[in-house]
């Protein structure tokens, strides 16, 4: 019981950070609806690095480690990340490299990571409460993700670009073990965080309704969001606020630039 609580957290930290750097996040409502349209290609030449680049590991002067061999490679260079105790925890996971390659690769699609990091798959049920006749989203439970945020906030940008860039190499084998070719990831990387800072900042309780076995979210605009972004509304606006603003913190370190990235989002009203 004990090792799958660790998997689950380290799944939290190696989609947040890894999907930026090196590190997680998550957590979801299931969603068996169409999945959203795919973020337009961006070219290669606007990406921080090349897929020529990508193609070879850390684009030259990259770690030489066979993907199967990196887990420990991997914690003891991501030992200035972050100096937040609860984050070294998480690293103790299993198959560090795989997890996030996959868990991007699901949030890029607008998919959960559940069966890569299923950190957001808590024991409990997501709380609701009843008010004015109506059944919400009870923002007590969002305290409960107070820990991820906390953790991704006090990453290190710098080191977290300079893993990703150390990585390159079994990063790359990661991702064409799940069937792509060669020098695809960044681009793959590209769209998760997209599809991250795209997800709106909702600063009121979320009206739900009760379905057989599950909840939808009464405002069309927000259930027809991907399956990842309604996991992040999970969190609260605070919390999603703090990661999309480390996480765009994160994407120009790795190279991005401003202009490729959608604005900061602030609170919206909710019907």
């Amino acid at each position: 019981m004990e090792e799958n609580q660790k998997i689950v957290r380290t799944a939290i930290i190696i989609l947040i950070l890894l999907i930026a750097g090196f590190g997680v996040y998550y957590l979801f409502i299931a969603d068996r609806g169409k999945l959203p349209v795919p973020a337009e290609p961006v070219p290669t030449e606007k990406i921080g690095r090349t897929e020529k680049e990508a193609e070879s590991p850390g684009g030259g002067g990259g770690v030489n480690v066979a993907l199967d061999q990196s887990d420990e490679v991997v914690r003891k260079s991501a030992g200035d990340l972050s100096s937040n105790a609860v984050f070294g925890q998480w690293m103790k996971s299993r198959d560090l490299v795989r997890r996030f390659v996959a868990a991007v690769d699901a949030i890029a699609n607008g998919q959960s990571p559940r069966p890569q990091a299923d950190f957001f798959a808590l024991k409990a049920p997501f709380p609701v409460l009843q008010k004015g006749g109506r059944t919400l989203l009870d923002p007590a439970g969002y305290d409960r993700y107070n820990v991820v945020a906390d953790v991704f906030d006090s990453v290190s940008a710098a080191v977290c670009a300079k893993l990703y860039r150390d990585f390159q190499g079994p990063i790359e084998q990661a991702f064409r073990e799940l069937g792509y070719p060669a020098g695809g990831f960044h681009k793959t990387l590209f769209r998760a965080i997209l599809e991250v800072l795209r997800t709106p900042i909702v600063d009121a309780p979320i009206a739900l309704e009760k379905r057989i076995a599950s909840y939808i979210m009464v405002d069309p605009k927000l259930e027809e969001l991907s399956a990842a972004q309604k996991h992040l509304l999970r969190m609260g606006p605070e919390n999603l606020q703090l990661v999309q603003s480390k996480l765009r913190e994160l994407a120009l370190a790795l190279g991005f630039t401003e202009t490729q990235l959608p604005k900061p989002r602030s609170p919206a009203p909710v019907k």
